[in-house]
């Protein structure tokens, strides 16, 4: 079967940025929509047309991908609203935000705490690949006619570099796939 729109392609790929360092590894195949929201437009388009056993390259330039990275989206917040047990790496959710914290930062990103002070937590609301070209290599392992119910809900349920979202109790499940 061919790739096309309103289908199913199970890939594994290798993610590099564009100095070749390894950004993600996914080894065991993943499906995804096409035509619903499981992967970036430019990946989608790529993909059109090939079959199983496929190997598809691309290079996607941070505004075919997460974006360019924006500063606005940087809060240094205070550290003594944030549980004792706070890690770097941990992803919340901007509604879940603590009382106190900046007003300005949009209740609807997600943001990642890249640095913890004795005073204060830096929230960063980027993407964690924003503002880096990538370059992916993927590996088509089988294509299938997408179930009423996948397209109905616009997702095999997983979307390309899917943050997992900590809860509202700050826990501590986070990942780039």
């Amino acid at each position: 079967m061919e790739i096309s729109q309103q289908c199913v392609v199970a890939l594994t790929w290798t993610l590099k940025d564009t100095l070749g360092e390894e950004l993600d590894v996914l080894d065991d195949p993943v499906e995804f929509l096409l035509g619903g929201a499981d992967l970036l437009p430019a990946i989608e388009a790529a993909l059109q047309g090939y079959t199983k056993g496929a190997t598809v390259e691309l290079q996607l330039e941070p505004e075919q991908a997460f974006g360019d990275f924006n500063d606005q989206l940087l809060f240094l917040e205070p550290r003594e609203l944030f549980p004792s047990d706070l890690q770097p790496g941990l992803t919340i959710e901007g509604s879940a935000l603590p009382d106190g914290c900046n007003p300005d930062a949009p209740r609807d990103a997600l943001y990642t705490v890249t640095d913890i002070y004795p005073e204060h937590v830096v929230l960063d609301g980027n993407h964690p690949l924003a503002g880096i070209a990538i370059r992916i290599r993927m590996n088509v392992n089988w294509v299938r006619e997408a179930t009423e119910e996948e397209v109905g809900r616009g997702s095999c349920g997983t979307g390309f570099f899917n943050l997992q979202v900590a809860s509202s109790q700050f826990g501590h499940d986070h990942t780039l796939h």
